[in-house]
This record gives structure tokens, sequence and C-alpha cells, in this order.
């Protein structure tokens, strides 16, 4: 065995430790605080204490989503590391990934505004601004998070771009999920419920094609694979 190749080895054993670390980071700075610290701990009424309390509990989660991103990162890089590793994803996955970001932003926002101006009188009545910043405003972070964090991947050319929306979409239900508990403890108008609704439901049908394409990324993969080992015989 070569000096690279045992150093290569000795890489590789380095980063056994990461597949259980990275999971388990993301499941506690995302699930733990969220299924196991009391709603009441962090919600105490519709006021700015309780606004930062639920951000900084975003703010746990999106630390553990980067270290996460950073582990996954490795351990998807070559094994030796002089090798380059460029993963660019195709156009059409960027701009589906932007659409559904900028509906999930605008739909919310528009039905916000067109309650406040008064535009669209079914959107009666109003909720104050502490209640909705307290239900919706950690969700716009979240998606500002997600979009940096996504188009980072991108210009980098890194692997995890094809898993970075799953991550970040699936803490989202969760997180619209916490906000329809919060709507009943803020006496949220009854369309603002059916607005949560409808946004969970739309990031349940957009993790749902995110998944599909990861089946499809790893058949795509296989079929490359498969159809470069014969050519490496026939060059033999």
């Amino acid at each position: 065995m070569s000096a690279q190749q045992r150093t290569n080895s000795q890489v590789q054993v380095l980063k056994w430790p990461i597949w259980l670390l990275g999971p388990s980071v993301l499941l506690t700075s995302g699930m733990a605080p969220t299924l196991w610290l009391p709603l009441s701990s962090v919600f105490l009424g519709s006021n700015v204490v309780s606004l930062l309390s639920l951000i900084g509990l975003d703010c746990i989660f999106n630390l553990g989503a980067t270290l996460f991103l950073l582990m996954a990162d490795s351990c998807a890089r070559p094994k030796d590391p002089s090798q380059s590793c460029n993963s660019k994803p195709p156009f059409s996955y960027k701009f589906w990934n932007m659409f559904s970001l900028i509906i999930g932003f605008l739909v919310p926002m528009l039905l916000l505004f067109g309650s406040q101006s008064g535009l669209l009188a079914s959107l009666q009545p109003q909720i104050p601004f502490l209640s909705s910043a307290v239900i919706l405003f950690p969700y716009f972070i979240l998606l500002a998070v997600q979009t940096l964090t996504e188009i980072l991947t991108w210009h980098w050319q890194s692997p995890v771009w094809l898993v970075t929306p799953v991550v970040y979409e699936a803490y989202r239900i969760l997180q619209l999920m916490r906000g329809l508990t919060l709507s009943a403890e803020v006496n949220a108008p009854v369309w603002v419920v059916h607005m949560l609704r409808g946004l969970v439901s739309w990031w349940v049908l957009i993790l749902g094609m995110q998944l599909m394409r990861v089946a499809w990324f790893a058949g795509f993969a296989s079929r490359t694979t498969t159809g470069q080992q014969p050519q490496s015989v026939a060059s033999k």
C-alpha cells in the first residue's frame, strides 16, 4: 500500500464518526427543543420577549443545520483530497427551488398586506402586528436562511445541494405546526389558521417532491456508474 493510499484510508477512518455525529447534531438542535421543550416556557404571550425566544429557538436549529451540512459535505467529498469535487445542480432544480421559496414568501405576505390594508374584505378581522410576528416572523427568517444556504452550496459546488432543502423544509413543517398551536394562544382569526394549514400543505408537497428528486438522482447515479463500468473494462 502506497503512502497516498494509507493517507486516504486514515482520512476515511476519521470520517466514520461524522456519520453518527452529523445526524445527532441535527436531532439535538432541531427536534429535541421542539419535541421536549414545553411551548409555555418559550411563549409568554404576544410580546417581544416571546418573539425573540422563538427566533432563538430557530437559531439553534440553524446552527445545527449548518454543522450538519458541513459534516455531510465532508463525507461526500472524494476519498482522495487532491481530487476536485464539482457538483452542479441543473438549472431546472435551481429554478424550482427558488420558485417554491418565493411562493412560500409571497403568499403569506400578500395575505397579511391585504388584511391590514383592507383590500381583501374576507381577511377580517385583522391580526395584531405582534401576534402575526410571533406566528410568521420566524418562518420568514428560516426562508431567508435556506435561500442563502442553497445559493452558497450552488456557488461552492458542494455535494450537499441535494439534501439542503430537505433539511430546512422538514423543520419548516414543524415550525408551521408550532405556528398553528400559537394561533390558538394569540386568538388568531380563522383566515390565519387556514393560511397556516395551506402553508403546511404546500411545504409537505414540496418536501415530497424533493424526496422524489433524491430517489431520481440515486437512480441516475447508479445508471451512470453502470454505464462507466463496461467502458473501463473495454479500455483495459
